[in-house]
């Protein structure tokens, strides 16, 4: 496609929003733009942290628990941010307005997933250890129930569309 048509398509449905959608269309852009630099920026440190460290300076030993902790947090924290990012890309292009719940669900899976690697047990108490947990199984009982009733739905169009077809 050209970018003569692109921009076309994007004027007519640009057209036809009303001033609130085309409100949370500049956001959801902005927001986008804003999470590239978060990412970039994440990457970078991530790049020095183990160039230097690993390779430069040699102390930076992945045998070692809290520099193993350290590193993988980082990428966890790009990995979550590519994720809300990602998030963000299908929202504008399903031209939905607003963000799944699914996909909020997910990206606080993967922080919580992200606290439990960089967790030190040794200087962790019981009860955020215990919170954590209970968190994490909330969330995924919430994820299990979305994914229940999108899956739902699913069926029943496919059952819809089969009665609807000659």
């Amino acid at each position: 496609m050209s970018t003569r048509s692109d921009w076309d398509k994007f004027i007519g449905r640009w057209a036809v929003l009303t001033l609130y959608q085309r409100f949370e269309r500049v956001v959801t852009i902005a927001l986008s733009f804003l999470l590239i630099v978060v990412i970039l920026a994440a990457m970078w440190n991530l790049f020095l942290q183990i160039l230097l460290g690993l390779v430069l300076e040699g102390s930076l030993d992945p045998a070692n628990n809290t520099i193993f902790q350290a590193v993988f947090g980082a990428i966890f924290t790009v990995i979550i941010a590519l994720e809300f990012k990602r998030s963000i890309i299908v929202s504008v292009e399903s031209h939905d307005t607003v963000f799944h719940v699914r996909t909020v669900v997910l990206v606080a899976l993967l922080a919580l997933l992200r606290k439990f690697i960089i967790l030190d047990l040794g200087k962790t108490g019981a009860e955020i250890i215990a919170a954590l947990a209970l968190a994490t199984l909330a969330l995924g009982g919430i994820y299990w129930i979305i994914r229940q009733q999108d899956e739902a739905r699913t069926r029943r169009g496919r059952v819809a569309a089969r009665h609807s077809s000659p």
